[in-house]
C-alpha cells in the first residue's frame, strides 16, 4: 500500500485542528472546541485504564494517517481517550455544559470524573450529554471508550469493512467528527425546524425547548443584505409563520439563503433557511419530471463516498470538503448522492450556500449480504425485468428484528438530523438490497417524518414500486427509459476506471471498465452520455449519478484522484456534455 496525501495534509496543525463552528444551522456565542491531541489506548477489558499508550489527533479516527496511530481496532477490543477539560470550562449559576459529539463508531461511553454519564449506539449521527452535575470545575477528566463490531454485527457501518477491498473500504472506528462544548440557559432551545411554504411565500419555524412540556416565549428574526427584518413572536412547540415579501428562491444557480435569529429567554441561536421546492410533476407530454420550485430541473450527479486517503471518514479540513463540491460544479454538475454515509454538518452547510444539490443515503446494516444474491444474482434480474420481494429476510441480512428497529430509528433520527438542509432534496432509503427489508412499511415512515422531499425507496434493485423514483442502477447493459407513473432516475452508471501512478493506494485496481490514459477514459465517458443518457432524456430520465466522484482505494472509477491533486477527464469536455443535459 501507497499512502496517499492530500494537498491539506502537511498542513494540519494539531493545536488548530477542524476549528470550525460545526453546527451551523442551531449556532451559539459559547462555543468550545475539543479537537486536538488526546490520550488514547486499545485494551481487551471494559475496565478504565490507568495507563495510557500515546496521543491520538481527534477526531480522526486510530486507522487513519492524520490520527497518528495507523491501527485498527478489532471488535472484541476497547479504544479509550481521555483529556481534561479546558479551564475556560467553569461552572456557572445558572447555567449549564453541553458536551456535543459529532460522530463516534459505533458504540461510545463518556466519562467525567471516573463517573458514567451516558452511552450511545450508532456510529453516524451526532448525540449530546449534560455534564453539568458532574463537574468540579478543577481539572475535569473527561474519559471516551469505544466499541465497534464493524461488518461482524448488524450495526450500521455503509462502507467499511475489516477485510477490505474492491467496493468495500477500510474499516474506522472512534471519535471521527468534532468534540465540543457550548454553555446554555438552564431552559434552552433544543432544536428549530424550518420549513419552507413555497407555495404560500412563508417560512414556518418551530423552536422545541429543553422542558418541551413547558410553553416558552420565543420571538424570531429573518432576515437578508436586500430585505429589511421581519420579526414575528410565539411560543415554543407551535408554530411561527412568516410571510416573505418578494420571495427570493434558492436554486444551485441562485443559492440565496435567509439568515434566521431565535431568542428564548436568555438563549439566543442563529440559523438560516431557503425557500425552495422539490417535486415530481407531469411535463407536456404527460411524462413525470423531477421539477425544482416548480419547473423542471435534470439533476446531474455523481456519487459521493466521502472517503479520504490521510483521514479516512474525516476529510483533513473544510477547505478539502469545499474543494470536492466546488470542483463538481465547476464541471457543470448540479447534484451529489452521499453514499451510505452521513457527513459532518458543516458538508451540508457548503452544499446549502454554494448551491449542490444532495440526495442523502441511509447508512446501510445488517448481518452479512449474500453477495451471490444482492448483487450478481439482482444484476442478472434486473436485465430479465424479475421482481423480487423484500421480505426474504436471511438473503438480505436482516432477520434480527433488534436490526430493523434499529435502522428505522437511525432512520428517522437523520431526517430529523439533516431536516434543516434546503440541498437535500431526496432521501434514499436503501442501497441494492444491502440490509433492505419490508420498503413499501419503511417508506411509509419516511413519508410521517417528511413530506417536503422526494423519497428513493430502492436505489439500484429490489424495487418494490414504492416511492417518487424508478432508481435504476445500470453498469453492462444498453439503457432504455420507459415512462411509468414515478420519476425515472439514472442513480449508479459508468465507474470507468484509471489508475494513475503515484496516485493510486494498490496496484490491485477494481472497476467495471478499465482504459489507460486521460485521453482514452475521456472519450469513453463521452461515448457513454451520447449514447446511453442524452436519447433517453427524451423517455423520461430526469436525473443521473456517475459513479463517482473521487477515487477511493483499489477501486480507482473517480473523476478526481483519490488524492484529490488530478482531474482524471478533459474538464472542457465534461462541461459541455453537462451542458447539454437540460
Amino acid at each position: 500500500m501507497k499512502q496517499l496525501e492530500t494537498m491539506w495534509t502537511s498542513q494540519i496543525d494539531p493545536k488548530h485542528v477542524w476549528e470550525e463552528y460545526p453546527r451551523p444551522l442551531m449556532k451559539r456565542d459559547s462555543y468550545v472546541n475539543l479537537n486536538g491531541l488526546w490520550e488514547y489506548v486499545i485494551t481487551d477489558t471494559k475496565k478504565i485504564p490507568e495507563k495510557y499508550d500515546g496521543t491520538i489527533l481527534v477526531p480522526f479516527s486510530p486507522e487513519s494517517f492524520l490520527s497518528g496511530v495507523e491501527r485498527q481496532l478489532k471488535p472484541q477490543e476497547y479504544l479509550w481517550y481521555r483529556r481534561t477539560l479546558p479551564k475556560t470550562v467553569e461552572k456557572t449559576e445558572g447555567k449549564r455544559w453541553l458536551l456535543h459529539f459529532g460522530a463516534v463508531d459505533q458504540y461510545a461511553a463518556v466519562y467525567l470524573n471516573g463517573k458514567f454519564l451516558a452511552g450511545h449506539l450508532g456510529g453516524y449521527l451526532p448525540f449530546s450529554v449534560d455534564i453539568t452535575e458532574k463537574m468540579t470545575g478543577q481539572m475535569d477528566e473527561l474519559i471516551v471508550m469505544v466499541r465497534d463490531y464493524s461488518d461482524t454485527c448488524f450495526y450500521s457501518r455503509g462502507k467499511q469493512k475489516l477485510k477490505k477491498g474492491g467496493m468495500f473500504y477500510t474499516a474506522q472506528s472512534g471519535i471521527w467528527q468534532t468534540v465540543w462544548m457550548e454553555q446554555v440557559p438552564e431552559h434552552y432551545i433544543c432544536n428549530l425546524e424550518n420549513t419552507p411554504l413555497y407555495d404560500e411565500g412563508k417560512l414556518r419555524i418551530h423552536v422545541t425547548s429543553s422542558y418541551p412540556e413547558k410553553k416558552e416565549p420565543v420571538e424570531a428574526v429573518i432576515y437578508t443584505e436586500e430585505m429589511q427584518p421581519i420579526r414575528t413572536a410565539g411560543y415554543t412547540g407551535t408554530d411561527l409563520e412568516i410571510a416573505i415579501p418578494d420571495m427570493h428562491s434558492w436554486s444551485p444557480e441562485d443559492p440565496y439563503l435567509y439568515q434566521i435569529e431565535v431568542c428564548m429567554g436568555e438563549d439566543r441561536v442563529e440559523s438560516y433557511a431557503a425557500m425552495r421546492h422539490i417535486s415530481v410533476e407531469e411535463d407536456e407530454n404527460g411524462i413525470p419530471r423531477m421539477c425544482l420550485n416548480h419547473r423542471p430541473y435534470f439533476q446531474k450527479g455523481v456519487l459521493d463516498q466521502g472517503y479520504w486517503p490521510d483521514g479516512l471518514y474525516t476529510p483533513p479540513c473544510d477547505e478539502a470538503m469545499i474543494y470536492d463540491i466546488r470542483k463538481m460544479k465547476e464541471l457543470g454538475f448540479n447534484m451529489l448522492r452521499k453514499h451510505v454515509k452521513i457527513e459532518p454538518q458543516r458538508w451540508y452547510y457548503h452544499c446549502d450556500r454554494l448551491g449542490m444539490l444532495v440526495w442523502q443515503d441511509m447508512v446501510n446494516g445488517g448481518q452479512s449480504y449474500r453477495h451471490w444474491y444482492v448483487t450478481y444474482l439482482a444484476t442478472a434480474m434486473e436485465f430479465f425485468h424479475i421482481k423480487r420481494k423484500d421480505s426474504t429476510l436471511r438473503l438480505l441480512g436482516r432477520r434480527e428484528e433488534e436490526s430493523r428497529i434499529q435502522f428505522l430509528e437511525e432512520m428517522k433520527q437523520t431526517i430529523r438530523h439533516l431536516y434543516n438542509h434546503p440541498s437535500i432534496v431526496t432521501w434514499v432509503l436503501f442501497n441494492e438490497g444491502w440490509g433492505q427489508f419490508y420498503a413499501q412499511e419503511v417508506t411509509r415512515e419516511a413519508e410521517r417524518e417528511d413530506h417536503t422531499r422526494l423519497i428513493d425507496q430502492a436505489s439500484g434493485w429490489f424495487d418494490q414500486g414504492g416511492g417518487d423514483i424508478h432508481s435504476i442502477h445500470d453498469y453492462f447493459f444498453p439503457l432504455k427509459i420507459v415512462p411509468e407513473k414515478r420519476v425515472a432516475a439514472l442513480t449508479e452508471f459508468g465507474g470507468y476506471s484509471l489508475g494513475l501512478p503515484g496516485h493510486r493506494m494498490y496496484e490491485k485496481i477494481y472497476g467495471y471498465r478499465t482504459f489507460g490514459t486521460i485521453e482514452e477514459l475521456t472519450e469513453g465517458y463521452r461515448k457513454l452520455i451520447e449514447q446511453e443518457i442524452l436519447p433517453n432524456v427524451k423517455n423520461g430520465l430526469s436525473a443521473t449519478v456517475y459513479t463517482q466522484l473521487s477515487d477511493v482505494e483499489e477501486e480507482v472509477n473517480g473523476i478526481l484522484t483519490y488524492d484529490r491533486r488530478i482531474l482524471k477527464m478533459k474538464e472542457e469536455v465534461v462541461v459541455q456534455l453537462n451542458n447539454r443535459l437540460l
